[in-house]
Order: structure tokens, then C-alpha cells, then sequence
């Protein structure tokens, strides 16, 4: 018999003799007559079923078991109520058979039910609403979209599940009308409701529950899509999240419904690591245990498979809080199935992958024991009767007795309930440490900052500040560490997720431990963007550089998936704020060398530039139209130009355009290519300038243009090309010796490096370059004389000395080549420069830079050692590879020195030197 093929086990019958006489009355034999048996003599239920739809079963024991379940879910699309009821009864019975007799898996046994329910819906809605259309109240535009919510939205229907829908109208195409036609709405959804949820002589459907709805004590069963999305922007909670990962569109209007997600998915995938889930997830689940008494030691009897401990839900919840935690960084793991979240949170490193097994299994395990509690009576419930109905319960599920059965469910839940425990219960801290005087004062301040303002946020932060204390006092300097740990706390606006982000993972605490004993100045950028530890927690953050084309490619897609410009603009800080962070952290730690570093925040202010010129150019484009003539380039000078940038560097920038004689922009509202571009520069500046709630890119300085701020801040190429071949001053020429296209058109890009090289190409007076930079050196030394020894960019023989020789060397060698140490190097092969003299710079410019790198990651303003903490200290002494602090001092004086002193020789300005 095709339908039952396949049986892998049978139920133990509890009434034989009456599993007998049902048997007898079918048209079955050997192990099929015997699951018959099994299933007519212990579940009361069905045996009923197989009493009253024995003739059908007779037919359908013929069919294949696919195609004879199939044909039932088809025959829901055309029936009337009492047809959808006959085929829910029947379904039920060809489900019970194939699940109770190990054919089908659990799984295919869900999703079966899970597809009739969808037609079954769909049939109920169509009836509902052609009653009303033929009354004239609803228009054929006015449409009902119904969302399929928890297990039906996940495929998941146990054997007597009621349904949970969301029931919505798009009023976007009622305009005014809106409002008049919901009542009609609302009453097709109530007669929908009824068809599936009453109990006739034939039996019901699905027990309907429409309570998931935006609010539903005050909002009725209808609500129009715009509302409900200002509910969930405005009030949405975490456990609606949770709701709406198993949210999809099951009936009705589709095509609205799935673009209600996509409105919808910002709420339900957060950007950033949501690990305040966790918390809400174990709040909630101690509301439901309480409320339904569910808490304590597992006892089988009266045992909620469902809600009690190590249940079905803890697993869920297990799956959705991980979920919810990284699935708005990764969509690969957004899921509405348990089982298929489980996997994909394993393979992508989130989970223990034999724990995701483990969970898999004892999940269906439980599952299967769900469907034989509600196969005895066709009840809505999870408990495990007591007396003789657990008995039935042991022998439907074909155990041996019955208190086997209990001793693997006990053990079951007990196994389930010690893996999750512990991921959603706070532990309590160890708080027998006795706190300093500074950590008391400290620890009295604390509770008056912003950030612990909340109870919510000083429970979790309480349970926390034994670790942080603990951290703090074995810092090599445990008070200038509390001091700056106190300045980071007072910066946080807030505190919840953070702190949330810190219980989950311990070795967070220890980063920010570690930042706060050895670079103030980080903690201070991260109390702004406290955000960007969430990077620290992905797979990626310690793998290897990426490089700058991987990069842009990233930003880019990022930038692509936001819904608006102010998005676009937001989340490109967001993107930034992370990447740039980690290279701090690489630096901070000696995964990364100083150069290295220079490198890779080059790199990223590189991506971070070009992308934002592509959004910024698009966003223009859709007022003005496309960039007349070849478009805009953007032509990086100073630090950036040679590809080398610290923590805290400014942007030197130069905006250079060719409109081909183009007239006028074509678009909504044309404007001629002076203004197009000038006001596309400064569209430019202010979305890398302009502070957003995810912060600022960078400081633009567009001095260096073509008569600085007297000139346009936009400048065509034929005006950049004239007035570098006849205007400019010798200072600009030895910039242009650094400068670098980094975005832009191609075309306009070779022009303008066809222009930088014949400028720089240009043979020149030696005597009057040498004089006009040693003027140069005497004013800089005047009025810019450096900070202190602590200063590695002032002064004579520092980095900007250094750099204004090697661009000289350039200069008067036509040399193309953008950084220093290859500047010196065309120097020394032209005779400018001795090997000696050459070696010397080199030297110095490695040295000083390093030293500047380190200390600008420590701070973004002038220190002085003596005012840095130990491991500050310790982290430049690192850097530097130097001993002790008054070696590396004398060490920079020295190689300073010599470097000033090559320089005066090849200026012939020995009273250019900095006596400061």
C-alpha cells in the first residue's frame, strides 16, 4: 500500500482490542495493520478519524503518500468552508499515520501542514472578501495582505497548532479612502477568521489568533501597512523582532506584503550587535514561567514541552536571540526555521557546531513528542498528561513502558535546559574584592553618568563591575587606567547595549581595559562611537588587510543597501568608524608595524573618498543631472598623496573637473559647469565633513587648490594645467610632487597625472628652488617652531623638514616618484644628496614617523611623555624599539640633528636651525 510505505516503527497499543476492530475495518495488513492498530487503540482522537474517514482512507491507501497529501492541500484552493473542514480532517489523518509510523520526518510532516494552512487562509480570505466586494464596499484596488507569523511562518505547524496572523492593507493605494473602506476590511478578516476557527459537526480548520498585530488592544484585526510601521519605528519591541524573523507573507496581496518586509527588516535586522536580546529573551522567558508556573525541577507529569524548561521554546528562543544579535551584519542567517537558523549560525562560527547538532536533534525529538500529546485528543496543548494518559502518551510514542518514556523525556529536558541556562541567565559577579578608595569614589560617580541613568543599564553594569574593577587593578598602572576608564564611561550616552555587549563577551572588557592603560585617546573615540566593538566580535577583525579595492567594494555595497541619501551618508561613517578602529587595535597590539598602519588608514580614507564621491555624484545627478564633460576628480596631496596617513590626519584635497565645453548640465534643473561643480565640491565636503548621529569621515582642508581660498573651490583642468604652468608659487609646485588621483573618472585622472608629471618634469632655475625653500624653512622655523622634543613633526631635521627636502629633491630632479624615502633616493642618485646625507634622512624620516604614528593613536593633541601613562610609554618605547624613555629622546635628538644638519648642507641655510 503506496501511502504507507516505508513504516519505521509502530505505537504499542494501549486498547487492543480496539485497535483491533479499527484495523479490521480498513482494507490493511501485516506491519501497516499493525500501525493501525497501534494508532486506533491508543489515541482516542484518532480513532474517531479512523472510523469516520475510512471509506476516503480506504481509496487513499492506494496513493503515494506526497501525492495523496498534495492532492488534499489543492483541494483547500476551491472549497467552501465545510470542504476546507473535510480536508483538514483528512489531512490530519494522512499526517498522523506517515508521522506515528516513521515515515515522514517530522519536518515534512510541519511543512505539509504548514502549505495547507497557507491554502486554506488564502481560500478563507478570497470568500471573505468577495462577500464584501459584492456588496460594494471594497474596491477591487483594496487588497488584504495576511503575514504568517511563528510556527506557521516558519513552516513549523505541529499536529493541532492554532494559527498566528497579521492581517494588513496597503492604504498607499486608498489615498483619502483609507479610512472608509477599513471597516469593510476588518469585517472580511472577522469572516475569515470565523471560517477557519469555528467548530462545526465537520470539525474547524485552524484556530485562529490575530493578537501578533501592531498593539492589538487598542488597534483592530485590520491595520493599515503605514501604521504599522510607525508602531514598530516608534514602539516596537524585542520580542516583535523576534516575532517577524518568522514573519512572511502567506496570503492575500503578496507582492505588498513582501515589500511590508522589506520596510519592515531595518526594525527586525539591527546594523549593530544587538546584545541586549539576550537580556529581553531571559526577562521574557521568566514572565512566561512565572505567569504559567512553569519554573523549578523538570517533573514529567504536567511537563510544558512547549514553554517549561529545556522545551521546545528555549531552543527557539536559543536560535532567534543569536539571531537577532548578528543578523543584521550577516543576512545569511536570517532563517525563519529553527532548524536551518541553527545551521546557518554554526557554519558561519557563531555557535558551536556540535551544539547546533545536539540542539537539531533534541529539538525534533521534542517536537515528535509535541504531536503525540496533541494526536491523543486533538488539543492545543504541550503538557504531559498525568495517569493513564501519559501511559497512552508512552505507548503512542511506541516506548517500551512508561517509565522509560518519562526517564528520556526528563533526561531530555534536563540536557537541554543545562545548554541554554547558562546563555540566558546572568550569572551573578564574585563581589568579595574589596574596592580601592579610588574605585569607591569612582564607583559612587559612576551611578550619576548618563550611560547608567536606566535601571535597566545599572543592573547589568552592577553585575559587571567586579570584572571591570578586577581588570583595572592589575593595569600596570591601575589608577591612570581607572582615570581614563572614567572618562570613557562618562562619554557613553548610553549603557544598555553596551553593557550587554560586554556580559556576552568577557574578552571585550579586556580590550577596553587594555586601551584605557595605553591609549587615552582611543577610549575617548570609542565612548563616541561605542559602536564599533561590534567589529571587534566578527570573524574578519584580526584576519589580514584587505587592501584598498576589497575595501571600496565592501563600502559600496553598504552604501547600495540603504533606503536614502542621509542613510547612504550614515552608514558610510558607521562602515568607516569600525574599520578605522581596527586598525587602531592592530596597531595598538603589534599585529601591524607603524608603517603598515600609515598604509592601510591611506587605504581607507582612499575608499572612503571615492565611494562617496560615486553617492554624493549620484544623489546630484538626480536634481541637476549627469556631470557635464568628463566629470570630477579628486586629486589627494600632502600625506594622502603619498599614501601615508596617522590616526588623527585631515584630508588635503584638490577638486579638479572637465565640462569638454559642455554648456549646461542636462537634468530637472541644469545648471552651467562652474556652479555644477562647484556646488558638487561642496556637496563632497559636507558628506565627509558633517557630523551624524554614526559621526564624522574626516576634516577636509582644499587650501592647497589654485589660489587658495581666493580661488573656486571646484577647478577645471585647463585653469589647474595654466596655473601651474605659469602662476604658481614654488611651494605648490613641491605639493604637486605628491599629489595622487584617488577618485574620479579615468580619463580625467590620466589628464590630470599628464599635467602633475609636466609640471614637475619643467626644468627650473636649482638656485632659485634652493633659495625660495630655504626662505621657506626660515619662516616655518619662525612661525612654526614645534611643540617641544615630543614633537616629531616641527622643527629642524623633523618630519616636515624632511619632506620639504625630499619634495624639493623632486622638484629639481623632474622625478615623479610620491614618497619620501623614494624623493631621497632620486636625490641621492642625482647628486643632491650624499649616500651618507641620504641614509641619514631616511633613517630619521622612518624613526620620527613611527614615533608621530604612535602618538597620534594615544592622542590627537600635542603630550608630552611625562603626562602619558605607562603603557603609553611602553607603547611607543615598542614602536620606536627603544629601551627607556630618555633613550628614545636622545635617540630622536640625535637623528634630528643629523638630518638638519644634510639639510642645511644641501640648502647652504645653517641658520635655519631650530635651537627650540
Amino acid at each position: 500500500m503506496a501511502l504507507l510505505d516505508g513504516i519505521t516503527r509502530v505505537p504499542r497499543p494501549f486498547e487492543p482490542d480496539r485497535g483491533a476492530e479499527v484495523s479490521g475495518a480498513l482494507p490493511v495488513s501485516g506491519v501497516a495493520a499493525e500501525l493501525v492498530a497501534g494508532v486506533g487503540g491508543t489515541s482516542p482522537h484518532l480513532a474517531n478519524l479512523l472510523t469516520r474517514e475510512a471509506s476516503w482512507l480506504g481509496e487513499a491507501l492506494e496513493g503515494e503518500a506526497g501525492v495523496v497529501v498534495d492532492g488534499i492541500v489543492a483541494e483547500a484552493a476551491g472549497a467552501d468552508a465545510a470542504g476546507l473542514r473535510r480536508a483538514k480532517r483528512r489531512l490530519a489523518l494522512a499526517l498522523a499515520l506517515l508521522d506515528l509510523g516513521g515515515i515522514w520526518p517530522v519536518p515534512r510532516v510541519t511543512g505539509a501542514l504548514t502549505r495547507f494552512a497557507d491554502a486554506a487562509v488564502e481560500r478563507a480570505l478570497g470568500l471573505a472578501l468577495l462577500a464584501e466586494r459584492s456588496k460594494g464596499r471594497i474596491p477591487e484596488e483594496a487588497t488584504v495582505s495576511v503575514f504568517a507569523m511563528g510556527k506557521m511562518g516558519a513552516f513549523e505547524l505541529n499536529y493541532s497548532s492554532d494559527i498566528d496572523l497579521v492581517c494588513l492593507f496597503d492604504d498607499s493605494r486608498l489615498g483619502s479612502d483609507a479610512a472608509e473602506i477599513q471597516p469593510a476590511l476588518v469585517r472580511a478578516v472577522k469572516a475569515m477568521t470565523r471560517t477557519l476557527s469555528d467548530t462545526t459537526a465537520d470539525g474547524y480548520v485552524f484556530r485562529t489568533d490575530l493578537r501578533l498585530r501592531p498593539d492589538p488592544g487598542s488597534t483592530p484585526v485590520c491595520v493599515s501597512m503605514s501604521a504599522a510601521e510607525r508602531y514598530y519605528e516608534a514602539e516596537g519591541r524585542t520580542w516583535e523582532r523576534g516575532a517577524w524573523i518568522k514573519g512572511r507573507a502567506a496570503a492575500g496581496d503578496m507582492t505588498a506584503g513582501e515589500e511590508f518586509l522589506g520596510a519592515l527588516r531595518p526594525f527586525v535586522w539591527r546594523r549593530y550587535l544587538d546584545y541586549a536580546a539576550i537580556d529581553d529573551v531571559h526577562r521574557m522567558r521568566e514572565r512566561i514561567r512565572g505567569h504559567k508556573r512553569l519554573g523549578g525541577n523538570i517533573r514529567v507529569e504536567g511537563h510544558d514541552v512547549k514553554l517549561g524548561r529545556g522545551g521546545i521554546r528555549e531552543i527557539e528562543f536559543f536560535a532567534q536571540t543569536h539571531q537577532l544579535i548578528w543578523g543584521g551584519r550577516d543576512d545569511g542567517l536570517r532563517h525563519r526555521g529553527t532548524l536551518d537558523a541553527l545551521e546557518a549560525l554554526a557554519a558561519a562560527g557563531r555557535i558551536p557546531e556540535a551544539a547546533a547538532r545536539a540542539l537539531s536533534s533534541k529539538y525534533l525529538r521534542l517536537r515528535e513528542v509535541e504531536h503525540r500529546i496533541q494526536m491523543l485528543n486533538d488539543a492545543q496543548t504541550h503538557e504531559i498528561p498525568k495517569g493513564e494518559g501519559l501511559d497512552r502518551l508512552a505507548a503512542l510514542d511506541g516506548a517500551a513502558d512508561t517509565r522509560s518514556f518519562s526517564a528520556d523525556i526528563a533526561a531530555l529536558a534536563e540536557e537541554v535546559a543545562a545548554e541554554l541556562e547558562p546563555f540566558f541567565a546572568p550569572s551573578e559577579p564574585d563581589s568579595s574584592r574589596e574596592a580601592t578608595p579610588e574605585e569607591a569614589a569612582a564607583i559612587e560617580r559612576w551611578g550619576r553618568y548618563p550611560a547608567l541613568r536606566s535601571p535597566r543599564a545599572a543592573e547589568i553594569f552592577r553585575r559587571l563591575r567586579p570584572k571591570i574593577l578586577d581588570r583595572l587593578g592589575k593595569a600596570s598602572e591601575p589608577a591612570e587606567a581607572l582615570a581614563v576608564f572614567d572618562r570613557f564611561l562618562r562619554g557613553l550616552p548610553a549603557g544598555v547595549q553596551l553593557f550587554s555587549l560586554f556580559e556576552a563577551n568577557p574578552s571585550l572588557v579586556d580590550l577596553i581595559i587594555e586601551i584605557c592603560a595605553v591609549a587615552p585617546g582611543l577610549a575617548t573615540y570609542l565612548s563616541r562611537n561605542a559602536r564599533v566593538l561590534d567589529s571587534f566580535l566578527g570573524g574578519s577583525f584580526f584576519e589580514d588587510w584587505p587592501g584598498r579595492a576589497a575595501l571600496e567594494e565592501s563600502l559600496s555595497g553598504a552604501m547600495a543597501a540603504q533606503p536614502d541619501y542621509e542613510s547612504v551618508l550614515n552608514e558610510a561613517r558607521r562602515w568607516h568608524s569600525e574599520w578605522h578602529f581596527r586598525i587602531g587595535v592592530h596597531h595598538l597590539r603589534g599585529i601591524v608595524s607603524a608603517d603598515e598602519a600609515a598604509e592601510q588608514y591611506a587605504d581607507l580614507a582612499e575608499a572612503t573618498v571615492n565611494s562617496a564621491l560615486s553617492a554624493v555624484t549620484a544623489e546630484f545627478s538626480r536634481k541637476h543631472g549627469p556631470p557635464p564633460g568628463r566629470g570630477m576628480a579628486v586629486l589627494a596631496m600632502g600625506a594622502l598623496g603619498g599614501g601615508s596617513l596617522s590616526a588623527a590626519s585631515d584630508l588635503d584635497l584638490i577638486l579638479v573637473y572637465d565640462d569638454e565645453g559642455v554648456e549646461t548640465s542636462e537634468g530637472p534643473r541644469p545648471l552651467p559647469p562652474g556652479a555644477y561643480y562647484a556646488r558638487l565640491t561642496k556637496a563632497l565636503i559636507t558628506a565627509l565633513e558633517a557630523p551624524m548621529p554614526n559621526g564624522f569621515l574626516y576634516e577636509i582642508d582644499t587650501r592647497l587648490r589654485p589660489s587658495g581660498r581666493q580661488g573656486p573651490v571646484a577647478t577645471s583642468l585647463e585653469a589647474f594645467s595654466g596655473y601651474h604652468g605659469e602662476s604658481a608659487w614654488t611651494w605648490e609646485h613641491l605639493a604637486l610632487t605628491r599629489a595622487r588621483v584617488i577618485a574620479g573618472p579615468p580619463g580625467l585622472a590620466d589628464a590630470l597625472e599628464r599635467a602633475r608629471r609636466g609640471v614637475i618634469g619643467t626644468e627650473r632655475d636649482p638656485d632659485r628652488i634652493l633659495g625660495d625653500v630655504g626662505d621657506m624653512r626660515a619662516r616655518l622655523s619662525r612661525e612654526m617652531p614645534g611643540e617641544g622634543r615630543w614633537d616629531m613633526k616641527a622643527g629642524t631635521g623633523r618630519l616636515r623638514d624632511i619632506e620639504l627636502a625630499a619634495q624639493t629633491f623632486a622638484l629639481l630632479t623632474g622625478s615623479c616618484v610620491r614618497t619620501t624615502g623614494d624623493q631621497i633616493a632620486a636625490g641621492e642618485r642625482a647628486g643632491l644628496v650624499g649616500a651618507d646625507g641620504a641614509e641619514a634622512l631616511a633613517a630619521a624620516h622612518a624613526l620620527l614617523r613611527r614615533v608621530r604614528m604612535a602618538v597620534r593613536l594615544l592622542t590627537d593633541r600635542y603630550v608630552d611623555a611625562d603626562e602619558l601613562g605607562e603603557g603609553a610609554r611602553d607603547f611607543i618605547l615598542r614602536t620606536a624599539s627603544e629601551p627607556e624613555v630618555e633613550h628614545l629622546i636622545l635617540r630622536v635628538a640625535e637623528v634630528s640633528e643629523r638630518a638638519g644638519s644634510v639639510i642645511d648642507e644641501v640648502f647652504g641655510e645653517c641658520d635655519a636651525r631650530d635651537t627650540a
